[in-house]
């Protein structure tokens, strides 16, 4: 390993930053396929965590696919599985009507995330989920477009939903899905009702996942997806000319980095 890895801190789950920071140094090339990882005891001084932060972070990178447990010899750095990326085209990928694709793309997998979280979630869960709304609302007073802590959300209903393959697909999307949600979230940010609205569908979301309602989870994730939908084709002109397409261009970089 190159060098050692920073010690993570509170905010996002302490076993999202561990594995982010894992998987981030096996795609760089720093732990290459065959390689393995550092002991558990290594990686809780590193980051200065426990063990069960460790585990859950080794677990989810194993849910990705980037890792492997051998019996009685630790973990060991996969290779990467055999199937193709995803070929957007890159004449459309800087484009309003590009961003709303991606949001159609978000809608059909988050509905489903947020039904599945709702049958599912824990108290632990809830409170994650609560505290990365009270983050998000934190940040739009602040002054910013909150896209770090509305990732975070879906991140934490995702988690709630107990399923590595729906984990695993949004995870390979959010290099095209990140990109979207900076364009959606800048939009959003421009006016007033357009965040108030996002506040009040984000909390429908959260009153269902309470309430271990799968129907209404659902609808209130598909609701809320389909309104983003709606907001970027109600943007002002002006917003597309001035940050939209520089915002966009994400889906460029991304396209072009899983070519």
């Amino acid at each position: 390993m190159s060098q050692p890895f920073t010690p993570v801190t509170s905010g996002a789950r302490l076993s999202d930053q561990v594995a982010d920071q894992l998987a981030a140094e096996i795609r760089r090339g720093g732990l290459v396929p065959g390689d393995k990882l550092p002991t558990e005891a290594r990686l809780v001084a590193q980051f200065g965590v426990s063990r069960t932060v460790v585990r859950e972070a080794v677990s989810r990178l194993k849910s990705l696919g980037l890792v492997d447990s051998r019996q009685g010899s630790g973990v060991f750095v996969q290779a990467p599985a055999a199937f193709a990326p995803l070929n957007f085209e890159t004449r459309h990928a800087a484009s309003q009507e590009a961003v709303i694709q991606m949001v159609e793309v978000r809608r059909a997998l988050e509905a489903e995330v947020a039904a599945l979280a709702a049958q599912r979630r824990s108290a632990s869960d809830m409170r994650r989920i609560q505290a990365a709304v009270k983050a998000l609302d934190a940040a739009v007073q602040r002054g910013g477009d909150g896209v770090a802590e509305d990732v975070q959300f879906h991140r934490a209903i995702a988690d709630a939903a107990r399923n590595p393959f729906l984990l695993q697909t949004l995870e390979y999307l959010g290099q095209f899905l990140h990109g979207a949600t900076q364009v959606t979230r800048a939009n959003e940010a421009r006016r007033l009702d357009f965040a108030q609205q996002v506040q009040h569908e984000h909390a429908a979301i959260v009153q269902a996942l309470e309430a271990g309602d799968a129907e209404a989870a659902r609808q209130a994730a598909a609701g809320h997806m389909g309104n983003a939908i709606v907001r970027i084709r109600s943007a002002d002109p002006g917003f597309w000319t001035q940050e939209g397409e520089r915002l966009a261009q994400a889906l460029v970089n991304a396209r072009q980095r899983a070519s």
